[in-house]
């Protein structure tokens, strides 16, 4: 076979059953979007950004992610709807086959890459795609290495990704044709059947979510966080959709990251060396930063253009909701180099609220960040999963469930220890709806979500009256500056106060409902946090 490009001389896919391809080694940007308008996989926009399709899957498909089940994780992994087990010997019958398909291809791209800021945590990870711009895309995402790292990497993770492959249902031990599997042994992924980029990046995330806390005492972190002048740092936990990446760049503050961080004894560090960012109803006004991120590197995900031109539409959500753009961390300007910071001051929970019942910022006690972090309430953002089409109320515990291996309450203990021993603040933030319940209400102002975040940060709210709201009895201000006060208290914006009290209830018993599973392993502290129906 024929190995170009930059690569560690040493190194060789023969051992992985490679023969015939020709592999493509760290090609540097210019070569693999080359390569993909060549191939007709892509075209450039009027800000020199890749815009690509990733075809019939624009969101992550929760359904057929799975993990190996051998002895390594039988007795660890919190096997569920969410961690799903499929066999060793499925895994190896499908590699074999991944392997074979990926060999059987004029070429393939390989990239190398780190994962983690911290060098003490770094995970080196080569990454097999069947697309140039997959490697590009990697190669944005993750942590990029020098030509002295690159001659002598040697890799602890592999993923091979091969979008056009499709597996066979249930004689896989998969549910259909597409599928992502961790094996945690074998330290390989498998993405086959879709070409969504976000598989790659969520399956590291899986990955550390499984090797920090339960090998290294590293809590890892669904959440953005970024740094002030004087050195304090801020962590947004959420989902995707509730603002992570939005709220987290900051002209003011400097970025660490948008979604991926890990806290260990020193401080918060980043996992990737970029963002994904969500592009609908982009402006340069709404969100400067990522709006000017988008240039030559950039890649955007199933965007549309205005007529006749290579102008991107942002409102235009025909192919999805769920438009996405991937860049490096230094195309934007104010940025923390190296990706780290201290230890947290502020911690924000950032929830779309369907309902409208939450107010647009609570300040949290010990027990209530608890119970809300185990709690993870949002609503799935259309077009961020497949098959969701309109906002649908979730819990997703720790704000992160769908990448979670171990226990909820492991990262959740974790969480509790670590503000106790920092002194965090801790503020729930409601980024959804106001004045109704969705399709009656309005969207919560992102200039006054950013105005109330960032009163929290400096301090200014520590000098104001809170009250408490009823069921929740979560403490609100009284007065923000820049912020109307009559949209603190959410039963206020609500020009039906009974319809208010009665959505509240019925929100607090989803929240209950959705606790029961975690009293078990709850303190009559914690359980004392829950809202009063």
């Amino acid at each position: 076979m024929k190995e170009l490009g930059k690569k560690n001389p040493t190194a060789s896919l023969a051992t992985l059953g490679f023969n015939n391809t020709t592999a493509n080694w760290n090609f540097d940007r210019e070569e693999l979007i080359e390569r993909t308008i060549l191939l007709g996989q892509g075209q450039l926009n009027d800000t020199g950004a890749l815009c690509v399709d990733t075809g019939e899957f624009t969101g992550r498909s929760p359904k057929d992610k799975f993990c190996v089940c051998d002895e390594l994780t039988e007795n660890v992994v919190d096997w569920n709807n969410i961690n799903q087990k499929i066999s060793p010997e499925h895994f190896e019958s499908l590699m074999g086959r991944v392997v074979a398909y990926l060999d059987g291809k004029d070429e393939v791209f390989v990239r190398d890459v780190k994962a983690c800021a911290d060098e003490m945590y770094q995970l080196k990870i080569r990454v097999i795609t069947e697309t140039p711009w997959a490697s590009l895309f990697a190669d944005n995402m993750f942590i990029r290495l020098n030509d002295e790292e690159i001659e002598s990497f040697q890799n602890e993770w592999l993923i091979l990704c091969a979008p056009s492959f499709k597996g066979n249902g249930a004689e896989d031990g998969i549910r259909q044709h597409n599928f992502s599997i961790i094996n945690f042994t074998k330290k390989v992924i498998l993405i086959g059947g879709s070409a969504y980029t976000g598989e790659i990046k969520k399956g590291i995330f899986t990955v550390l979510n499984f090797v920090l806390p339960h090998q290294r005492n590293v809590l890892s972190m669904h959440c953005s966080a970024n740094i002030g002048a004087q050195g304090d740092t801020a962590l947004f936990f959420g989902l995707s959709g509730t603002g992570k990446t939005t709220l987290s760049a900051d002209p003011n503050r400097l970025l660490i990251g948008d979604d991926e961080h890990g806290w260990s004894d020193k401080g918060v560090f980043n996992f990737e060396g970029g963002c994904y960012a969500k592009c609908v109803d982009l402006s340069e006004e709404k969100e400067p930063d990522i709006y000017r991120a988008i240039k030559h590197g950039a890649i955007l995900e199933n965007i549309g253009f205005y007529p006749d031109t290579n102008t991107v539409n942002y409102t235009d959500i025909s192919r999805t909701e769920n438009t996405r753009v991937s860049y490096p961390l230094n195309h934007i300007s104010n940025i923390a180099v190296p990706s780290v910071g201290s230890t947290p001051k502020n911690i924000f929970f950032l929830s779309y609220d369907a309902f409208g019942v939450l107010p647009p910022i609570s300040r949290l006690d010990e027990n209530q960040a608890m119970y809300l972090f185990i709690s993870g309430y949002t609503s799935k953002v259309a077009g961020t999963e497949a098959g969701v089409t309109e906002p649908q109320t979730t819990f997703s515990a720790c704000f992160g469930a769908a990448f979670l291996p171990l226990h909820p309450t492991t990262y959740a203990e974790m969480l509790g220890k670590k503000i106790k021993e920092s002194g965090a603040k801790v503020w729930l933030i409601n980024t959804g709806m106001t004045g109704g319940a969705y399709g009656v209400g309005s969207r919560m102002s992102l200039k006054y979500t950013r105005a109330l975040i960032t009163a929290a940060l400096n301090g200014s709210l520590n000098e104001v009256a809170f009250e408490k709201i009823p069921v929740f009895d979560f403490a609100i201000p009284c007065v923000c500056e820049g912020v109307p006060s009559d949209i603190l208290n959410p039963r206020n914006t609500w020009s039906n106060t009974d319809a208010y009290d009665t959505k509240a209830k019925e929100l607090a018993v989803k929240f209950n409902e959705n606790f029961n599973k975690y009293k078990a392993f709850a303190s009559s502290e914690l359980l004392s946090a829950a809202p009063k129906v």
